[in-house]
C-alpha cells in the first residue's frame, strides 16, 4: 500500500523588532501542519541577510523597525534582491502591522507587498492570508480592503496652478516668507493658500502635506 505524500509546508520568515511578537507568531504557526517558520529577523538589514539564507515562501513584515530600513524599504530591497539573482526564489511579502493609514498601505503595496494585514486581525485571517500569498494571490485585511476601495472611489483633490506652485515650494522645504518672495505674494496670501491645501489633503502639518502630495502623485 502506497502512502500519500505529505503536503508541502509554506516556509515562513518573521520580521518584527519585538521579540514577544515574533514568539507569539511562531507559537501561532507551530500548530499548523502546512506552515513552518524557517527564520526571523529583528531589523531591516538582518531581514535581507536571513531571507537570502533561508529562502522563505512568505515573509511576515512589520512596517516600523528599530534598526535599518523600514518594512516598506526592506520589501522593495527583498524583491530587487530576488530579481537580480535567478537562483533565488522570489518571496511573497505580507505586511503585518498596527498601522492602517492610506499612506502606509499605498507605500507597502507599491513596494511590491502581496498583502497587508493588521495585528488586530484574527489568527484565521492570518492563516488564510499566508496560504493565499504562497499561491501568489493578494491578501488584504477587511479594514484595509475598505480603505483601498474608498480611496480608489475618491478622486484626488484638484488644485489651481498657483496652489501647485506652493505645493512644489513646500516640497522643497521653503518657509512661508521664502514662498511669498518667490511667488511675489504676501505671506498672508501664502498662508491662505496653505490652509486650503491642508483642508483639501485632510492633513494638519507641512510634512503630512508633502507626504500626501507624493503619495497621490499630484506634482507629476
Amino acid at each position: 500500500m502506497t502512502s500519500t505524500p505529505a503536503a508541502r509546508q509554506v516556509r515562513i520568515m518573521l520580521c518584527d523588532d519585538h521579540a514577544v511578537v515574533r514568539a507569539g507568531l511562531r507559537a501561532l504557526l507551530s500548530g499548523r501542519d502546512d506552515m513552518t517558520v524557517v527564520g526571523e529577523a529583528a531589523g531591516g538589514e538582518e531581514a535581507l541577510a536571513v531571507a537570502a539564507r533561508v529562502h522563505p515562501d512568505v515573509i511576515l513584515m512589520d512596517l516600523q523597525l528599530d534598526t535599518g530600513p523600514d518594512g516598506t524599504a526592506v520589501t522593495r530591497k527583498l524583491l530587487s534582491q530576488a530579481a537580480a539573482d535567478p537562483s533565488m526564489p522570489t518571496p511573497r511579502v505580507l505586511v503585518l502591522t498596527m498601522f492602517d493609514t492610506d499612506a502606509d498601505i499605498a507605500r507597502a503595496l507599491r513596494a511590491g507587498a502581496t498583502g497587508y494585514l493588521l495585528k488586530a486581525d484574527r489568527p484565521e485571517v492570518l492563516y488564510d492570508a499566508i496560504t493565499a500569498a504562497a499561491e501568489g494571490r493578494t491578501a488584504l485585511s477587511e479594514r484595509v480592503t475598505d480603505r483601498v476601495v474608498r480611496q480608489m472611489r475618491t478622486p484626488p483633490p484638484a488644485f489651481s496652478e498657483r496652489e501647485r506652485h506652493i505645493l512644489r515650494q513646500l516640497a522643497e522645504g521653503r518657509t512661508n516668507r521664502e514662498m511669498a518672495r518667490a511667488l511675489f505674494l504676501s505671506e498672508t496670501t501664502v498662508k491662505s493658500h496653505l490652509r486650503r491645501i491642508f483642508h483639501s489633503l485632510d492633513v494638519r502639518t507641512r510634512a503630512a502635506a508633502v507626504s500626501k502630495t507624493a503619495e497621490l502623485r499630484l506634482l507629476e
